[in-house]
């Protein structure tokens, strides 16, 4: 029964998109989904992906507009990205393919008060973590119904495209502790369906601003 656990949190995503038009990146951008909804809100959009096979789905959607997408096949820890170039970075459920060092990278690419959104994948740390796993697993099973009796009214479910998945997760203390070190300031929350939203604002007077 398809209920995707990035795509319910596509909208506490959104809400952190800065206002205006601007430049995003998608880092592990996937089939493209969630960079359409970015180029839907206005942006100029570039997805980035290591999977072929992704990325010639992404390309196949098209764009929604008002914005523009463009993808290109390249990793998050070499491709060429623009210091200082981006309003807004995501990463959904691809952090924890790289070194999470990857994200000074990150950090340098986004424009002073550019934010990077990341909607990473964990395992629980504190005793509120495994708390929240075992609320999680009902919750998952209700919601899985809810989406397959609303896709049975609708004519069927949209096919889902499903991306190389990696299972070994760093555990959430470890980025709790690495995102204090990396971005001061940012916020890591917890979410129900085991994710957590990082979101850190890149500031004027950054170190790796210009």
């Amino acid at each position: 029964m398809p209920f995707d656990h990035n795509h319910h949190y596509h909208p506490a995503l959104l809400r952190l998109v800065p206002p205006g038009p601007g430049r995003a990146l998608d880092v592990g951008c996937g089939d493209g989904r969630f960079a359409r909804k970015l180029a839907a809100a206005g942006m100029t959009v570039e997805g980035i992906d290591t999977s072929a096979e992704m990325l010639a789905r992404a390309t196949a959607a098209g764009s929604p507009g008002p914005g523009t997408v463009e993808y290109r096949r390249a990793d998050a820890t070499s491709a060429s990205l623009e210091p200082e170039s981006y309003a807004y970075i995501s990463c959904l459920a691809s952090l924890h393919h790289v070194p999470f060092e990857t994200v000074t990278r990150l950090r340098a690419a986004l424009a002073p008060g550019g934010v990077l959104a990341v909607l990473g994948c964990a395992r629980p740390s504190r005793p509120g973590d495994y708390a929240r796993e075992l609320v999680a697993a009902p919750a998952n099973a209700l919601a899985r119904l809810v989406v397959f009796a609303g896709d049975l009214l609708n004519g069927g479910p949209d096919p889902v495209a499903k991306a190389p998945v990696q299972m070994t997760f760093p555990p959430l203390n470890d980025v709790r502790r690495d995102a204090a070190r990396l971005l001061p300031g940012s916020t890591v929350r917890p979410l129900l369906f085991w994710r957590y939203l990082l979101a850190w604002r890149k500031p004027a007077n950054h170190p790796a601003a210009g």
